[in-house]
């Protein structure tokens, strides 16, 4: 028989799923290691991006399985003591800072807890010490940025801001306090002289680097006017920047732009890199993660040191001023040219930098010492390769730099396997009000 139409539909059922845009409401009972709430709604369990312990929430389903759901914060009926203004007026919506309504410690907290539950999960390990933190300050860090931007047809507006959370679309922003405060006063104009530009539709981004010689570089698809270079140039050199273009061809700076520049003060170093080469954005963690590194590895006067994934020699030029005869490689060429000209602008010439595919085994240049010990500072994809030709090659002390306890905890499962120890191992806390998690471990040969 047929049911007619007017017969009303009945109730869903009390354990069915939920629904993709559903609004649920939990009690919150722990955090997750990258910061979310972890609650339970029939039967199943919750995560809520922004959510703290204790809280009564109202969350909407953006992901939902048969007994996971994944949610992000609607309303907070039931505030926790512990959580915090926000201090950025875009911080519920950009996708940059996660832990904004954490504190500082419980920050720290959490990103201590993922470091050890990865070990334990990964590689059944537990350092023989865990190091304290290396912290700086919770805001007005962050010395380098990658601002998108985007022209809407629909809307004939550009858009200049950072990616949403969960989305392909963009925040425009009007502020950024994790920024340091010459990168935050510029972001603030910003908006205003490109979207005063001939070539306002085909802008491709904007990475503004502070330190020395802080620059704006900017990424177009096609030929800027002179009109558009003069505004560019009258507005960076308000800032106090050097202006850099970028088209097809690698960015070039215009009226005498400098080479960005960072000092590592305790070494007396300065290290030159281009726009587009990796280098550390909090400079106070950075000198401290490079001080952390030469106490741990204690190179001896004249020891042969490996520094793998080098980038412009942050940790080589650091270790050859200890004393260290350093060999430095690196995947990109370009890199390894910058690294050996800030070896020799600084007067280091026991270092030696090369290129060569980090991700295929090791082959040590004919000649070479033998390497006693080694750092190595991966993408976050980690370095399974090269840990497993480090024991290969019998070094005795390896110095691991991660952004990925994941990688970090299976390359040291790897290395345990080897017959290495995990000696010492804590947290760097990089990226302050964000879940990113920076790690140094030390490993000695049995």
């Amino acid at each position: 028989m047929k049911r007619g139409r007017g017969r009303p539909r009945s109730a869903p059922a009390a354990d069915a799923p939920a629904a993709v845009g559903q609004r649920i409401e939990l009690t919150l009972e722990r955090l997750t290691h990258d910061g979310r709430g972890i609650g339970r709604w029939r039967g199943r369990t919750v995560f809520v991006e922004g959510g703290l312990p204790g809280e009564q929430v109202q969350a909407r389903v953006l992901r939902a399985r048969s007994k996971l759901i994944e949610t992000r914060l609607e309303t907070v009926q039931q505030p926790s003591p512990l959580r915090q203004p926000l201090r950025c007026m875009h911080a519920e919506l950009c996708g940059g800072c996660s832990l904004q309504h954490m504190s500082h410690g419980q920050q720290l907290e959490i990103k201590q807890q993922a470091l050890a539950q990865q070990l334990q999960h990964f590689a059944q390990l537990t350092p023989q010490q865990w190091a304290p933190t290396l912290e700086g300050p919770a805001y007005g860090y962050r010395q380098r940025t990658r601002v998108a931007l985007r022209w809407d047809r629909a809307r004939r507006q550009l858009d200049v801001g950072f990616r949403q959370r969960a989305s392909s679309e963009l925040v425009n922003v009007e502020q950024c306090p994790v920024l340091v405060p010459e990168l935050e006063a510029v972001l603030k104009t910003l908006p205003v002289v490109l979207r005063s530009l001939q070539a306002v539709e085909a802008l491709g981004h904007v990475e503004l680097i502070g330190a020395e010689h802080p620059a704006l570089v900017l990424r177009h698809l096609r030929p800027l006017s002179e009109a558009d270079r003069q505004r560019l140039l009258a507005f960076t050199a308000e800032h106090g920047l050097g202006l850099w273009l970028q088209g097809e061809e690698a960015a070039q700076g215009l009226a005498g732009a400098l080479e960005p520049a960072y000092r590592l003060a305790d070494q007396q170093l300065t290290l030159g890199f281009a726009p587009g080469d990796f280098t550390q954005v909090n400079p106070q963690i950075n000198q401290a993660m490079v001080n952390q590194a030469l106490a741990w590895l204690a190179p001896g006067q004249g020891e042969a040191v490996l520094d793998l994934f080098c980038g412009v020699g942050n940790f080589a030029l650091a270790l050859a001023r200890a004393g260290a005869e350093v060999t430095g490689i690196e995947g990109s060429v370009e890199m390894v040219d910058r690294a050996t000209d800030n070896a020799r602008k600084n007067g280091l010439d026991q270092v030696h930098f090369l290129a060569a595919d980090l991700s295929k085994p090791l082959e040590v240049p004919p000649g070479s010492p033998r390497f006693t010990a080694a750092l190595l500072d991966p993408p976050r994809d980690g370095a399974e390769q090269m840990v497993g030709d480090l024991a290969a090659l019998a070094v005795e002390r390896i110095l691991y730099i991660s952004c990925n306890p994941a990688t970090l905890a299976r390359d040291a499962g790897i290395l345990a396997g080897k017959g290495y120890t995990l000696v010492r191992a804590g947290i760097m806390d990089m990226f302050p009000q964000t879940a990113h998690v920076e790690a140094m471990a030390l490993f000695r040969r049995q």
